[in-house]
């Protein structure tokens, strides 16, 4: 292969290369009205913005049985897979009530489901189920997905 071909050839796959990371690192092009809250606050527990019970609200209606529900929830860890059981109190599709049920499989895990349980009540008590989607919570991130998971299952229970 002849030099310029080659010289070519590298700026040509450099090119590319370069046009991949910057297309990854592109804004969304998501308004920030409709980007979770998390990405807007520091990292902290969220809400979304749009809710499919608004009409419902609006109209004193609700979608959601009131009552205590409980589901557990599933998420992966550096340790494997982990569960978190939730136990929620709708009223008028808000959360009255929370309470977390830690189960760890090691000190780790214990300790960042502690912290998680510690702090949620402050991030959505008096929320809407339906804008409940926890990301970050007293620096315990990854067990925000077994809760939203339980979030989930929890809104199937109380249709």
């Amino acid at each position: 292969m002849t030099t310029p071909l080659r010289k070519s050839l590298y700026v040509g796959i450099a090119g590319l290369s370069i046009m991949g990371t910057a297309a990854a690192c592109a804004p969304t092009t998501e308004s920030p009205s409709t980007q979770t809250p998390a990405t807007q606050n520091g990292g902290q527990a969220s809400t979304t913005s749009p809710s499919s019970s608004g009409a419902a609200a609006a109209s004193g209606e609700s979608t959601y049985k009131d009552g205590t529900y409980s589901s557990d929830g599933t998420y992966t860890s550096p340790n494997g897979q982990e569960t978190v059981g939730v136990e929620l109190t709708l009223t008028a599709d808000k959360v009255s009530a929370v309470n977390i049920t830690v189960h760890p499989s090691n000190p780790n895990t214990k300790k960042f489901q502690g912290e998680f349980a510690s702090g949620i009540a402050a991030q959505i008590v008096g929320k809407d189920i339906d804008e409940l989607n926890v990301s970050k919570v007293a620096g315990s991130s990854l067990t925000s997905g077994g809760f939203n998971e339980a979030v989930e299952q929890i809104k199937s229970q109380a249709k």
